[in-house]
């Protein structure tokens, strides 16, 4: 079999075969960099047979499920590693959660264990507390007087486990949708599609090699982390640094700088920040060859900015927890900022209007997708299941404008479009054009009702740092945007904001702001 040809159907396990690829040609390479060290691939298979062997000593048997609330560092690694090398299934949970969501998790999963940080331990033990979870809680790191087993302890006292006889079919891990809108989404994914993301994306659209050295602002719980940080690096045997926390531009840039860093992954909002920051290194002060977005579209400006004042491209596209990775990408070399790029080698997609009818270029329509790692069901959601998965495609609720060329541009989330005066305007135009404004770092837009029952588009701005926020701003943004977009489409009212509220994942909750525009006016505020 060839070494990029991953088999679909037959025996196969993916934590088997990620450290193969890389024990027999570089065992002694650093696989990984933590707050801890760095992590040879030997020593990473060692961790993650160990990891294996201790999940197992709990009782999980193949097939059971355990959640990891889990920091980034090798730690991660080792347990999700192993958890497929002992055909458990991991389920990899956002670290940002609270007591509440850990405890729906924990029940709507049927956990049979759960792999915790000490860090986040109140957390945890709270969900438990709570969720009356029957379940055994593992530490990783300095296990306190508490409830619960050391994973050190567990993983020393155990003898090698031999990899369990998975089928490239089999069930290999869950991802819990970030549930902006309502409760998280469980989301089984194969072994098989581990791999198939790294043979599409990383290595036939981004061409990562083995001598990159990748760092993923985005959290290894994150299907784009996942790829980014885990999946992708040890694909091509590569090293990943792994930052446990936030990603600010200051700990952004210092790690680029540290770790000489070729390939950088972040968000719109991430990149947006760093441009307004002192830290970031400017062209020839930095190692970086290539960057990626994803989470939500890059805007033209920002992408341009980036490139003028780091000398390198960002790959901006688009991903989902369900496709598990990036679907529809630009390619490097042939960046289109303000476009999304094409279809992923491998992914079918096509744009329809409410009718069915695949549009025309220039109009818009719901983006649909198919191909190799897509998830086919929510577990123990049916209704929510038949709603996003539909004759062998899946609505991603977005939607998107046809270019001529067959490039596709994202226009916003289907339930964000506004109808003003009649015509459909997207949000993320106008927040598009309102970042063009070299006093804009961030901007959010929603409709509002008027005293006539009209709707008209209400934005709401962070400014870059030093930029003080007034009523000429508003009025200098208003102007700006008026020539920018046909004249139906400016916002017609503005508002300041320190922050925008956002999911876990960085997405801006437009809906939050509708609901706090909502509850301000009926109180008056209007």
């Amino acid at each position: 079999m060839p070494r990029w040809e991953t088999p679909r159907t037959g025996a196969y396990n993916a934590a088997v075969d990620l450290m193969a690829r890389n024990l027999s040609v570089r065992p002694g390479k650093i696989a990984c960099i933590d707050t801890t060290g760095r992590h040879t691939y030997a020593d990473l298979a060692e961790r993650a047979e160990r990891a294996a062997s201790a999940l197992r000593a709990i009782g999980l048997q193949p097939g059971d499920r355990v959640a990891m609330c889990l920091l980034d560092g090798v730690d991660f690694i080792a347990v999700f590693l192993g958890a497929l090398r002992a055909g458990v299934v991991p389920i990899a949970l956002n670290t940002l959660l609270t007591a509440d969501d850990y405890a729906f998790i924990l029940g709507d999963s049927g956990a049979g264990a759960v792999v915790a940080s000490d860090a986040l331990l109140p957390q945890v033990r709270e969900a438990i507390r709570r969720s009356q979870w029957r379940g055994e809680l593992v530490i990783s790191g300095a296990p306190d007087d508490g409830p619960g087993r050391s994973l050190a302890a567990l993983a020393g006292d155990q003898a090698r486990l031999a990899a369990h006889p998975t089928q490239a079919d089999d069930v290999a891990f869950w991802l819990y949708s970030s549930g902006s809108t309502g409760r998280p989404k469980g989301v089984p994914h194969l072994h098989s599609s581990l791999m198939l993301t790294a043979e599409l994306f990383a290595r036939n659209t981004l061409g990562l090699r083995a001598s990159d050295v990748i760092f993923s602002a985005a959290k290894l719980f994150f299907a784009y982390g996942l790829g980014n940080a885990l999946t992708f690096p040890m694909a091509v045997g590569a090293t990943s640094v792994l930052h446990p926390g936030r990603a600010t531009p200051e700990a952004v840039a210092r790690l680029l700088d540290e770790h000489e860093v070729t390939i950088f992954c972040g968000a719109p909002t991430l990149f947006a920040a760093m441009l307004a920051s002192p830290h970031m290194p400017r062209r020839g002060a930095h190692s970086l060859r290539l960057c990626v977005s994803a989470g939500e579209a890059l805007p033209a400006d920002i992408g341009h900015a980036w490139t003028e004042h780091t000398g390198v491209e960002i790959i901006d596209g688009i991903g989902s927890t369900e496709m598990l990775h990036i679907f529809v990408s630009n390619r490097p070399g042939s960046v289109k900022y303000g476009s999304t790029g094409r279809p992923v080698e491998g992914y079918e997609v096509k744009v329809i209007d409410d009718a069915g009818r695949s549009v025309a270029p220039g109009e818009t329509g719901e983006l649909h997708v198919r191909g190799p790692t897509m998830a086919t069901a929510y577990w123990n959601q049916p209704e929510k299941t038949a709603a996003a998965f539909v004759d062998g495609w899946m609505r991603t609720g977005d939607k998107f404008q046809v270019h001529e060329d067959g490039s596709l541009s994202h226009r916003g989330r289907a339930d964000d479009m506004l109808k003003v005066g009649g015509v459909w305007v997207s949000p993320v135009e106008v927040e598009n054009a309102l970042l063009g404004h070299e006093a804009v770092l961030e901007a959010a837009v929603i409709g509002v009702t008027d005293e006539a029952g009209l709707v008209k588009s209400k934005a709401f701005v962070v400014t870059k740092p030093g930029v003080a926020p007034d009523g000429a701003l508003a009025a200098a943004l208003k102007d700006f945007t008026k020539a920018r977009l046909a004249p139906y489409k400016y916002p017609r009212e503005i508002d300041f904001l320190t922050e925008l509220p956002k999911t876990a994942t960085g997405k801006i909750r437009r809906h939050a702001l509708r609901e706090q525009e909502t509850a301000r006016r009926a109180a008056g505020g209007a």
